[in-house]
């Protein structure tokens, strides 16, 4: 007689592929395969380091295979704003694989065009498919709590709406192309000082509706495969080993069906973390390993709570590229995403400043190109949101391309003073923005002189930022005095000319606009938007596309309007080392007490009536829209209530509108924000002349608060406003409904 074959995944029930493995295989699935890390301690290598390269070069992890059972391993690869795999590979010496850089997510936030992303998302996802990837750590969805958070770019807005909007989106976008995705950093991963030890400290009623609300969006409208517990701790617990979020609100009250994965090296007690639901440990270290058997062995940690982590993680495994035996070809389409790239960047694009029309520019003018960011834009951040992409187009390229024309010489000066300071540069440390090179100092002489040889003057400001440390204030978010000199001395001689002065600004965050700007005549926003930077900026300066980004960020007058700035990042606590397992990195045992509460972006701005430099959802076009007719399908709700308005395009050329829908609510039992966004949706191309319906369907979770006490969300008796604008501080038309009773929705 022959023995009974052993049961495979996918063919036998999940539970007898669970019975078959033995303690230690049980352990390895739930640990990655580690990460090759020079200098770092022992504590931090795994069990078997090196395996990731086996298959995609540069990929973030892999998770162990165990072939007699069918269980292949996956590919974990970076990619909130594209694939992040090594260009270059050992086996294939003569060729490199590039990927496409995509703008980043505050870009995206910006078109307000959740179909637009979506399609961002499917060209990522087919290039993670073709690079024989199972799983994109991405998107990113932290809100932007305070301008100087190091990892701002990577994520979508200020607004729990719209960053949980725009991560489902991509999502599914992404996930349609068969390749799982993994939402991060779950959950108040909003700055990256101390990240590995912070203790976060947020009442409930905040947690709920500003920082956990967009992952609750993403979850329950695309069902992520996966999603990321974030480094910090959250009110004295390590998210990665706290049942309460990763258990009790994702699974239980939000329906999440994929697997948790810590964020590399995150958490410090492994048995704590399987019991608090997270699943997989990464990227694995051998004293995870060590930590678990032994846990086990001792009757530390029940070994069914292995088996159930492992049933998730299975279930998962099995709708992978890998387990379906995908033959991936290397070689995606990078000319098609380059064009999606493209098109995504100049509809995230915001004009803030258009002072006299002097946007768009005339066919043919010549241009004065100031800054070093005009020859060396930035496509994007660093560390894990970087991207090796095959090229990326300077604005001196896209602007000839459109057919302007540059300043020879000072073009020719720039680029000689560019790789003067670069050679000079120390090597950038890993994962870390390259320090920048100092601004270019012109001399009055020099300013006349191209000033009297062109017909604009067009100044770019940059600015790069990433993992491991948080923005300045100084020089950062407030402009270098070199760059205040250049734009004060360009602007006063274009000006006594008679000639106009454009200022791009080619950032991955908030900067201050308020002391500069009326010294210019246009301000463009181009974010950091991926590697047709050039060419998408030259669309919007041409008027070859008409600008319809809004802001998802507000753009404040000071730093200190912000209250997130009162104690950004935090406190040490003890200069002594944190508990975490990569607290090498950063050591301090520090806290971050969240004060502001709800007070949070536009709501504190529309709270304390204070003025912005530019507002929340502010955003000028070439053309103009009007808005009429507001209708609502009844003057109170019960349960849904349905509005439409007509947007017309009442300006000379064709141009998109960004609807917003913000509601008012009576304080009841729980005061509330003046207003908060609700809903909003993005025209189509309109004609001149042309109009839109729109239509808006609110439920009863679009009025609702959490009330701590309850545990419930709670939806107050009494008139509401609903106002819809082109901005936080546009209203174009409003009206009330009631809500008769008081009524609350379980959690």
């Amino acid at each position: 007689m022959h023995a009974n074959p052993e049961p495979q995944l996918g063919k036998s029930p999940i539970a007898k592929v669970i019975a078959a493995l033995t303690l230690q295989e049980k352990v390895s699935l739930l640990i990655g395969t580690g990460m090759d890390i020079p200098g770092a301690p022992p504590e931090m290598q795994g069990p078997v380091i090196g395996f990731s390269n086996d298959r995609v070069p540069g990929a973030a992890g892999t998770t162990f295979a165990i072939p007699r059972l069918g269980i292949p391993s996956m590919v974990l690869a970076d990619g909130p704003a594209g694939l992040r795999i090594s260009p270059k590979r050992d086996a294939h010496p003569d060729r490199t694989f590039y990927a496409t850089a995509f703008p980043v997510a505050t870009l995206l936030a910006s078109t307000w065009n959740t179909r637009l992303v979506e399609q961002v998302g499917i060209a990522m996802g087919e290039e993670a498919k073709e690079y024989g990837v199972d799983i994109l750590l991405a998107p990113a969805l932290n809100i932007h709590r305070c301008p100087l958070g190091g990892r701002n770019f990577e994520y979508y807005s200020e607004d729990p709406l719209i960053s949980g909007k725009m991560a489902a989106a991509m999502v599914n976008g992404i996930q349609s192309r068969g390749i799982g995705t993994s939402i991060k950093h779950f959950v108040a991963n909003n700055h990256e000082w101390n990240r590995n030890t912070i203790n976060i400290k947020v009442d409930e009623r905040t947690l709920r509706e500003i920082y956990l609300k967009g992952f609750e969006i993403a979850v329950k409208e695309a069902q992520p495969w996966t999603l990321m517990s974030s480094y910090n701790k959250l009110n004295d617990t390590y998210t990665s080993e706290k049942a309460e979020l990763l258990t009790a609100i994702l699974r239980d009250q939000w329906g999440f069906d994929g697997f948790v994965m810590t964020d590399w090296f995150g958490g410090s007690d492994a048995s704590a973390q399987m019991l608090a639901g997270n699943d997989l440990l990464m990227p694995g270290t051998d004293t995870q390993y060590k930590a678990l058997v032994q846990a086990v062995e001792t009757g530390a940690l029940e070994e069914s709570v292995l088996d159930r982590n492992i049933e998730q993680l299975l279930t998962i495994i099995m709708r992978t590229p890998v387990f379906k035996a995908y033959r991936f070809s290397n070689s995606p389409d990078l000319k098609k995403h380059a064009l999606i790239a493209r098109a995504a960047a100049s509809e995230g694009m915001v004009l803030l400043q258009n002072n006299g029309r002097v946007l768009p520019l005339k066919a043919g003018t010549k241009l004065g190109l100031f800054g070093n960011n005009s020859y060396q834009l930035v496509t994007g951040g660093t560390g894990s949101g970087d991207v090796n992409e095959a090229y990326s187009i300077s604005l001196l390229q896209g602007i000839e391309a459109a057919g302007f024309t540059a300043n020879p010489g000072l073009a020719n000066a720039y680029r000689k003073f560019i790789s003067f300071e670069e050679s000079n540069l120390p090597p950038p440390k890993r994962f870390r923005p390259q320090d920048p090179i100092p601004e270019r100092r012109l001399t009055q002489a020099d300013i006349i002189e191209v000033a009297s040889n062109t017909d604009t003057g067009l100044i770019t400001i940059g600015r790069n930022s990433g993992e491991f440390a948080d923005r300045k204030a100084e020089g950062d978010f407030y402009l270098h005095e070199t760059e205040k000199q250049m734009i004060s001395s360009i602007s006063e001689i274009y000006h006594k000319q008679g000639k106009k002065v454009v200022v791009v600004l080619n950032i991955g965050g908030v900067i201050e606009t308020f002391g500069w700007r009326n010294q210019v005549d246009a301000i463009l926003l181009a974010w950091q938007p991926g590697q047709e930077a050039g060419y998408a900026i030259a669309d919007i300066l041409s008027g070859d596309i008409n600008p319809s980004g809004k802001l998802a960020t507000t753009f404040a007058i000071e730093l200190k309007d912000y209250p997130a700035s009162e104690n950004f990042p935090g406190e040490v606590l003890e200069e002594i080392p944190g508990d975490g397992p990569s607290s090498f990195i950063q050591s301090k045992r520090a806290e971050l007490v969240y004060q502001d509460g709800l007070r949070v972006g536009y709501r504190v701005f529309t709270a304390d009536k204070l003025e912005a430099a530019f507002a929340f959802g502010f955003g000028l076009s070439y053309t103009t829209f009007g808005y009429s007719e507001l209708k609502l399908d009844n003057n109170h709700i019960d349960e849904n209530l349905a509005a439409s308005i007509i947007i017309t395009n009442t300006g000379k050329i064709p141009g998109k509108e960004v609807v917003q829908l913000y509601i008012s609510a009576p304080d009841g039992k729980l005061k509330r924000p003046d207003f908060e966004l609700r809903a909003f949706t993005k025209t189509h191309l309109l004609e001149a002349g042309e109009s839109q319906i729109i239509h808006f369907d609110l439920g009863l979770s679009d009025l609702s608060s959490f009330d701590s006490n309850l545990s419930r969300w709670i939806i107050s008796s009494g008139e509401y406003t609903l106002k819809i604008g082109a901005s936080s501080v546009d209203i174009r038309v409003q009206k009330k409904f009631c809500k008769h009773k008081l009524s609350t929705l379980p959690p």
